[in-house]
């Protein structure tokens, strides 16, 4: 299993519908919206209702996207166990799998999975987690995804404190010298993306403000104009 080239992490600002917030009667003419409209990769997040009180995709999803989008997909993993969820996502097409440094299984375990099965690498962490948490990790990561909400639910605020922890794991990809791409989902919108940009995130992750939107085709272009270019 290999992943499909991701954009690069230096240049400008990737923007990742969030199909959590879909119409999945209508999902494949949604996805082929906003590709239309300039996405850059499709965020794909799957929930267990143990890690989340929420359960939402299977692999079957992501293998129904593969090939059918030019989209790469980041896939998040808000589980519990997800030793148990990386080979069968692997295996369905995942161009990136999400971590939680939260999680039961062992974070450095796990990453190195995913490596094996031949997919790019990341790892989230919750809001009021430390960020010192990632520095031991950088050599093993291609993506640090900072949630701005507590996970578990699409439509939530932007949380202020948020800012201060872009800026923190920032600083610590700096310090590792390696090419790590910041992620940030919860929020987005015309409004918040900025500050999120400004703060350190060269991706950001928005479900409810593009497919929620009267058009969002419009709504992702107002996203990418609102974020400036790093």
């Amino acid at each position: 299993m290999t992943s499909s080239k991701m954009p690069c992490a230096n240049g400008k600002i990737s923007v990742a519908p969030s199909i959590l917030s879909a119409d999945l009667w209508r999902l494949g003419e949604e996805v082929q919206t906003v590709q239309q409209a300039g996405a850059d990769w499709l965020h794909v997040d799957i929930m267990d209702g143990h890690f989340v009180p929420n359960l939402s995709f299977g692999p079957s999803v992501v293998s129904s996207l593969k090939g059918k989008t030019d989209l790469p997909l980041d896939v998040h993993l808000m589980v519990e166990e997800p030793m148990l969820f990386i080979e069968p996502f692997a295996r369905a097409g995942a161009d990136l799998l999400t971590v939680h440094i939260e999680a039961k299984d062992e974070v450095v375990n796990a990453l190195r999975f995913i490596k094996k099965c031949g997919v790019k690498t990341g790892v989230s962490i919750k809001p009021g987690t430390d960020p010192a948490l990632l520095e031991p990790l950088t050599d093993l990561l291609d993506l640090v995804l900072v949630m701005s909400v507590n996970p578990g639910f699409g439509g939530q605020a932007f949380l202020p404190e948020s800012e201060e922890q872009i800026k923190r794991v920032r600083s610590i990809i700096a310090r590792s010298g390696r090419n790590i791409w910041l992620e940030v989902d919860g929020g987005i919108n015309p409004q918040t993306a900025p500050l999120a940009v400004k703060a350190g995130a060269d991706a950001l992750v928005a479900g409810s403000a593009i497919f929620r939107a009267a058009d969002p085709v419009l709504a992702l272009k107002q996203i990418r104009q609102a974020a400036p270019d790093i």
